[in-house]
């Protein structure tokens, strides 16, 4: 359980239960759950192993086999999965997990991030809501509370249930990150990264995927904040990619991370500075080990393969990608191609849609709009200022003033 709230390094230890107890129900089918990801080939025994002796099984194990089994399933339908895990739905009272079972915080976990991946923060939060009563005091609870509440925008509400999570359990990784985001999105760039530096220390006990998205978080706060690049690349080399190193890292998890960084440098036109890093990169995920573990990745890798040569791979992949989505349900097929789309696309010709844009003013507004919720990032006033001087416009001189007081703001 605490392995699964606190992000823990060694989640495979829900692998030792079925070898003490090989007839136990909860231990096959959590076994099964961790299984489908990392080695899918022996996760059917494990299902199998929990389905034969499910008459037997309590009626949480009952709950919780119902709920996961839906999840692993080949075409798992996200509706009924979450149905599964909440109190909505038509489903029998022993079924629907968190409302029968209110202090299970590890089905409530999977059941956000299952939310999460259903791009549904609104039903993350009634989850979360629902078991609070019962969980007023418990470790991790706030930090569950606080991300539903910082996807919906609720920044303020987001800061106060993280620092209260953070009251209770000052290692909560998970609360750090929430704190993280509301400090960066408020523009509080220098504080964010104090407060994670600070906290740091007690992330090595953490799996690879949250010990380099934590380090994600910081570096974006110093590229946001205009810190010179080299600061970025730093927190890269040193506390992002050096996760490798370590015997018991989860490359894929790595990846993720540093593709996500690399994007995000590219975007900013700063990508000379990483061109080895990413062709490094990219070369690991030629690797098809690597692909079709999370869509997330997959689409990242496109753009990876994409932007360093590497097109017949990334053809490969795209192919994959698209046989895997005409597999599945229409409803879910329709929410999946769009993304897909994107991560085709390379990102010359994200910029060559930003010119088209700029020309007729739209991406003007679209800047302007985004700067009122979020004044303080200088990249944002530098395209503002670009899309002024394309349509000629005075107030790009403005723009300029502003974007230059900001980018000394932060990191002189």
């Amino acid at each position: 359980m605490v392995k699964v709230l606190s992000y823990g390094r060694h989640r495979s230890v829900i692998l030792e239960a079925p070898s003490h107890d090989k007839d136990c129900v909860l231990a096959n089918i959590l076994a099964a759950h961790f299984l489908c990801s990392s080695d899918p080939s022996r996760a059917p025994s494990h299902l199998q192993a929990a389905k034969s002796r499910l008459e037997q099984a309590t009626q949480y194990e009952k709950a919780v086999f119902d709920a996961v089994n839906c999840l692993i399933s080949e075409n798992r339908d996200d509706d009924v999965a979450l149905e599964l895990h909440s109190k909505a739905g038509h489903y029998p009272p022993s079924l629907l997990l968190l409302k029968s079972f209110p202090k299970d915080l590890v089905s409530l976990k999977r059941a956000q991030v299952l939310c999460f991946y259903m791009a549904r923060p609104d039903l993350s939060l009634d989850l979360v809501q629902q078991v609070l009563p019962n969980n007023e005091q418990e470790n991790y609870i706030y930090g569950m509370l606080s991300f539903p509440l910082l996807e919906l925008g609720w920044m303020t509400e987001a800061e106060k249930a993280a620092k209260k999570g953070y009251e209770i359990n000052k290692q909560d990784c998970w609360v750090h990150h929430n704190l993280c985001h509301v400090l960066q999105y408020d523009c509080r760039f220098k504080e964010a990264v104090e407060f994670m530096k600070e906290c740091s220390s007690s992330w090595d006990s953490c799996s690879s995927f949250m010990v380099t998205h934590n380090w994600w978080h910081v570096a974006l706060c110093y590229l946001e904040g205009h810190s010179p690049i080299q600061t970025v690349l730093n927190v890269y080399d040193h506390c992002i990619w050096k996760e490798l190193e370590k015997p018991d890292a989860a490359s894929p998890e790595v990846y993720l991370n540093a593709l996500g960084l690399l994007l995000r440098v590219h975007v900013r036109g700063e990508i000379d500075a990483f061109e080895d890093r990413l062709k490094t990169l990219a070369n690991c995920v030629t690797d098809q080990a690597n692909w079709y573990l999370e869509w997330h990745l997959d689409v990242l890798i496109l753009w990876a393969l994409a932007n360093t040569g590497e097109i017949s791979k990334a053809e490969d992949l795209l192919k994959g990608l698209t046989s895997r989505i005409a597999k599945m349900k229409k409803k879910k097929q329709q929410l999946m191609q769009r993304p897909i789309q994107l991560g085709a696309s390379s990102q010359y010709h994200c910029y060559q849609l930003a010119e088209a844009l700029y020309e007729y003013g739209r991406a003007i507004e679209v800047i302007e709009k985004r700067i009122k919720t979020r004044e303080g990032i200088p990249f944002l006033w530098r395209l503002l200022e670009r899309g002024y001087k394309l349509t000629g416009r005075e107030e790009a001189a403005i723009a300029s003033e502003k974007a230059k007081l900001l980018e000394t703001a932060y990191f002189p």
